[in-house]
C-alpha cells in the first residue's frame, strides 16, 4: 500500500486561471491605466513573500492604526502595501527618471 499523497503537477498549480479571451484583451492594452490603485478588498491570486525588518513593520502597523484611529479608514497592512505599491509605480511611470522610486534606490 502506497502511503504518499497524490499531489497535482506542476501543469496543474501553475495553469492560467483566465479564459484564453481574458488573456489576450489584458496583452492587447496597450494604454496604461489613468491612476492606479491598489485592489483593496477582493479576493487575490498571487501572492508574493516579501521581508521587511522590525522597523519597517513597526512603521507600516502604525501607519494603519494612523489610517484608522485619525482617518476613519479601517485597512489591513495588505491594503495599505497594495495601494503604496500603485503610488509608486504611478510615479514610476509618470516621471521615469526623476520619479522618488529611482531617486531613492540610487541613493543606495
Amino acid at each position: 500500500m502506497n502511503r504518499r499523497p497524490s499531489l497535482p503537477g506542476a501543469a496543474e498549480l501553475f495553469r492560467l486561471t483566465a479564459a484564453p479571451s481574458e488573456v489576450s484583451e489584458v496583452s492587447e492594452s496597450v494604454e496604461p491605466p489613468a491612476q492606479r490603485r491598489g485592489s483593496g478588498r477582493t479576493k487575490h491570486t498571487t501572492k508574493i513573500t516579501v521581508y521587511v525588518s522590525d522597523e519597517e513593520l513597526l512603521a507600516l502597523e502604525q501607519a494603519r492604526l494612523a489610517l484608522r484611529g485619525s482617518h476613519g479608514l479601517g485597512v489591513d497592512r495588505g491594503r495599505v502595501v497594495r495601494e503604496a505599491i500603485a503610488i509608486v509605480l504611478d510615479d514610476l511611470e509618470t516621471h521615469g527618471d526623476a520619479s522618488l522610486l529611482v531617486r531613492r534606490l540610487r541613493e543606495q
